[in-house]
Order: structure tokens, then sequence, then C-alpha cells
């Protein structure tokens, strides 16, 4: 059975952080001169999909849908199982795709894309009104 305590906490953690991330895509010159607000953003994004991952896990878990192979296969499984639409599940699956290029290849990351990215956070808007359905709660 999902832990839906866990699940809301997780969704609003993923909450804040779009927050945070709407209200900098729309930062001016001077903020965006800040040598921490490039990093700042790149976190930000970091932080909101592993959430997004970690209720994935949890509920592949706990819906005994699992073990997925790894994390973008526990966003596909949400997916198979109809929390996600295939088309959210697919675009979720680059956004953990994003979050490991972060995580990992983050000298190679270009700039450009990070910033053009605080334009599409659909999915992961998407993500979480899908997820709060899933477990009866409306956020």
């Amino acid at each position: 059975m999902v832990d839906e305590v866990r699940v809301l906490r997780l969704l609003r953690a993923v909450t804040d952080a779009l927050s945070q991330l709407t209200a900098e895509a729309t930062a001016d010159s001077n903020r965006r001169s800040d040598p921490m607000w490039l990093p700042g953003v790149k976190y930000t994004f970091i932080t909101a999909i592993e959430a997004c991952v970690d209720i994935a896990q949890h509920m592949c878990s706990s819906e005994g849908w699992g073990p997925p192979a790894d994390n973008g296969d526990a966003i596909r499984l949400l997916g198979v199982h109809q929390v996600l639409s295939p088309e959210v599940a697919d675009a979720m699956r680059r956004a953990v795709g994003f979050r490991n290029v972060l995580v990992h290849e983050y000298v190679a990351v270009s700039d450009d894309i990070v910033v053009a990215r605080l334009n599409e956070l659909g999915d992961l808007t998407t993500f979480v009104r899908s997820v709060a359905r899933y477990v009866g709660e409306a956020l």
C-alpha cells in the first residue's frame, strides 16, 4: 500500500521546487549574473526530479510493480500502471536523464539547456497532479 503521507510530502517538495524554478525563469540579468544563480537552478532541478524518482520507486515497491531496472524504468512503470499518461511517463524519463547529466556530467552540461528547461516545467507539474490524483488527494 502506498504511504500517502510520504508521497504527499515528496509531492510538496516538487511543488515547492517548481515554484522556485518558475520564479527563476523570469530572473533578470542582474540576478542571473550572481555566480550562485545557475548552480542553484541546477540543484533545484536535481532535487525536484529526485523527489519524483523517490515517489516512483516507492510506488513500484508498495504496489508490487517492480523491481524497476533503474530510475527511468520506475517512471516507465508509472505509465504502464496508468498513474501517468504515456506522454508524461516518456517526458519524465527524459527528465530523469536530464537529472543524471546534471549529477554525473555537470561540467559538460550546456547552461543554455538548463536555462531553456526553466520554460519547460509542464512535465513536472503534470507528474505532481497525476500522482496526487492516484493517491486520492488534490494539491
